[in-house]
């Protein structure tokens, strides 16, 4: 990747056109902020896939905590192929067990289950008991595209020195950086080498708001400031 990626959080069709319109690269697809997001329904999908033309990466996720029971997990199985053939570019997940480490039985059953699409492994690696045994658990995992990661469970701020670790390890590239970023992180973790940006609620104020075009293409302007 040569630029900056800036991915968009959309919860309908108005908010992935009004990302694509402020310059967003990429969407990703969730229900119900109020769990932290949810897997979308393949309507959703595939309504947007209708009206816009930008990768849609879709969360794989049933509950608003991090773990997943074997049935969940089959549930998340069969929504796969429906929500591939709605068009679905890619997905977002990731477990940890109940004593907080990598569930990678979990994890390594989706990974199968989507291949060979890329996928994200969402911020359950920043809420893991030990942060920096989750990341080396989950780096090397097979078709792995991004992380989306702050470096801690209290956002960008406080996750800072961890990235800079990462990136400074040769990591930049899987780094995703989202939750609680600032538009102020952003010089900073282009100077360590990060290259791809999550956004959500920076887009629309309240999560009951739609996204907003202008407050995209301003992120858009800050993330190519390289």
């Amino acid at each position: 990747m040569t630029g900056s990626l800036l991915e968009v959080i959309a919860l309908d069709v108005r908010d992935a056109v009004a990302a694509e319109e402020g310059g967003a690269d990429r969407l990703e697809i969730v229900s119900d902020m109020g769990s932290g997001g949810l897997t979308p329904s393949a309507d959703l999908v595939a309504a947007i896939a209708g009206e816009s033309a930008l990768p849609q990466m879709v969360m794989l996720r049933c509950n608003a905590g991090f773990t997943v029971t074997a049935e969940e997990l089959d549930r998340l199985r069969r929504d796969v192929k429906e929500l591939s053939e709605a068009g679905a570019a890619g997905f977002v997940f990731g477990f940890l067990l109940e004593d907080g480490s990598v569930d990678r039985a979990a994890t390594d059953a989706l990974i199968h289950a989507v291949s060979p699409l890329p996928w994200t492994f969402h911020r359950a690696v920043d809420h893991a008991a030990n942060v920096q045994a989750a990341w080396r658990a989950v780096r090397l995992l097979p078709n792995l595209a991004t992380v989306l990661t702050s470096g801690s469970s209290q956002g960008v701020g406080a996750g800072l020195g961890v990235l800079r670790t990462r990136a400074e390890a040769g990591d930049a590239p899987l780094v995703l950086a989202g939750g609680g970023l600032r538009k102020e992180h952003v010089p900073v973790l282009l100077d360590y080498g990060v290259r791809a940006f999550h956004v959500g609620s920076a887009v629309r104020g309240r999560w009951s708001d739609p996204v907003d075009p202008a407050l995209v293409n301003d992120w858009r302007q800050a993330v190519d400031q390289i």
